[in-house]
């Protein structure tokens, strides 16, 4: 895998987890389709271990829940 991006959903202000090639990605917050090169990058990392530690900080800051 070439890395990873953590990118902001346009719509509902989710945080996604992405790899680099992936060319679209759907929010699980709201189900939005997002084209990965328009949308916001927040952080970029060399693997998913590493992304899902950045994306743990992102949404502890941004008071972010998944929904259950």
């Amino acid at each position: 895998m070439s890395g990873m991006l953590i990118i902001e959903c346009g719509c509902c202000g989710g945080l996604l987890l992405s790899s680099k090639d992936q060319k679209t990605k759907t929010c699980i917050y709201c189900g939005t389709r997002i084209m990965v090169f328009k949308a916001k990058k927040l952080g970029i990392a060399k693997n998913a271990y590493e992304a899902s530690k950045i994306l743990k900080k992102f949404k502890t800051k941004k008071r972010f829940t998944e929904k259950k």
